[in-house]
């Protein structure tokens, strides 16, 4: 294997990464990577307490592409004995937990997904429970013992909730110390993680140390907001872009982003070059219309996950739906038993809402139409003695059958 030289592989490393730790510790690494012609250990660990991926889990499964396609090895742990904990990161209170069968079935989704980004000849995928279902009470105990107390609560969720008074279950102590097993079971150089993973990531080396391994480095990357422009993405808070959207959905939700999130969706979305970076900063200050770098922000994204071209036969049906106020060419069919349906129930059963909620407000804020007629009464039933067309908002579309 030719590697890259130490200067042009640290170049790529450091594309948009928020924490590099210890970055002399990293080049030393290399160094020696290159000299055995030997290449690293690149974790990311996942707990698929989801089965879907968006955009902002790519960002750094396409920082791990980069290793990858500098000739070193991923490591993808499926963190299937830890999701049945839930990390508490970021969270105010417990997470629910998962059985072993449900993390076995999300991470297989997971990792079908996750190969839409990696390259599977330079790939290894581990599941966390080959050794941590096989630790024992003793080893518990004594992997425990690396750690105090009052390390565990420097996390800013657990001080945060310990001052707070709200409850933390014993289990959660011990994620970061799980999570820091894998590490030490794989014999990782380095772990990727989001900046929220900085602390779990840093309890890793602490371990590696204490089974006598060199400690692995860690690299950091930012969260990306969801389309909302407010919250981190996410599918509960339906303000995700998923990896597997069809190409005119993947279109339509970059171009409802906020203007102010243009720049970075192309940065860590798109994952678009630093000339290219700048070369729309300086076009967007110098008067460009912000639709425009929307339009090829969009673009880029959906070319990143679909055939090529995809981006731009997907703007020319965006074009066409919303100036001509026509409608997609290629409709789902929701086949549904009986007459009638409420609307509530064909929104949430065609998964166009994430909750009855969220379906309730859509239709309140006049979002919701059945064959071009607004509908406006949350109490409304669907006649479905014919095929009716349902849109829920900009860009959902299904048409409801009778089975």
């Amino acid at each position: 294997m030719n590697f890259p030289s130490l200067n042009e592989q640290m170049d790529l490393i450091r594309q948009n990464v928020v924490d590099l730790l210890p970055e002399e510790e990293l080049e030393r690494k290399i160094v020696n990577s290159i000299k055995n012609n030997k290449p690293l250990r690149i974790k990311l660990g996942a707990d698929p307490s989801r089965p879907d991926l968006h955009i902002g889990h790519a960002v750094i499964l396409r920082k791990m592409r980069q290793f990858q396609d500098l000739g070193h090895t991923a490591i993808l742990i499926i963190g299937d004995f830890t999701a049945m904990i839930g990390d508490p990161t970021g969270k105010s209170k417990t997470r629910p937990q998962l059985t072993l069968e449900q993390t076995k079935e999300y991470g297989q989704s997971y990792l079908d997904q996750a190969k839409l980004i990696l390259l599977s000849d330079q790939l290894e995928v581990k599941h966390n429970s080959e050794w941590l279902n096989k630790m024992n009470f003793a080893d518990v105990i004594s992997l425990a013992a690396n750690y105090t107390v009052a390390q565990l609560l420097e996390r800013d969720d657990f001080s945060k909730r310990y001052k707070e008074g709200t409850p933390i279950s014993v289990h959660e102590l011990l994620y970061p110390l799980a999570q820091a097993m894998d590490s030490a079971a794989i014999k990782s150089d380095i772990e990727l993680g989001g900046t929220d993973q900085k602390f779990n990531l840093m309890v890793g080396r602490d371990i590696q140390r204490a089974h006598n391994q060199d400690p692995q480095c860690i690299l950091t990357m930012p969260i990306l907001e969801g389309t909302d422009g407010k919250e981190k993405m996410s599918k509960s808070l339906d303000n995700y872009i998923g990896l597997t959207d069809k190409p005119f959905d993947m279109f339509g939700k970059v171009m409802s982003i906020p203007d102010e999130l243009i720049v970075k969706y192309y940065q860590y979305g798109a994952y678009a070059s630093t000339e290219e970076l700048k070369a729309m900063e300086h076009s967007l200050q110098n008067g460009e219309n912000p639709r425009n770098a929307k339009v090829k922000v969009a673009m880029s994204i959906v070319d990143l996950y679909h055939a090529e071209n995809a981006g731009q036969a997907a703007f020319e049906e965006f074009e066409r739906v919303f100036k001509n106020k026509d409608i997609p060419d290629d409709i789902p069919d929701f086949e549904i038993e009986g007459n009638e349906i409420a609307i509530l129930d064909a929104i949430l059963n065609a998964e166009l809402t994430p909750s009855k909620k969220e379906a309730r407000r859509v239709i309140e804020q006049g979002g919701v139409s059945i064959d071009g007629e607004k509908i406006e009464d949350v109490y409304f039933n669907i006649d479905l003695s014919e095929k009716r067309l349902l849109k829920v908002g900009k860009r959902k579309f299904v048409y409801l059958v009778r089975k």
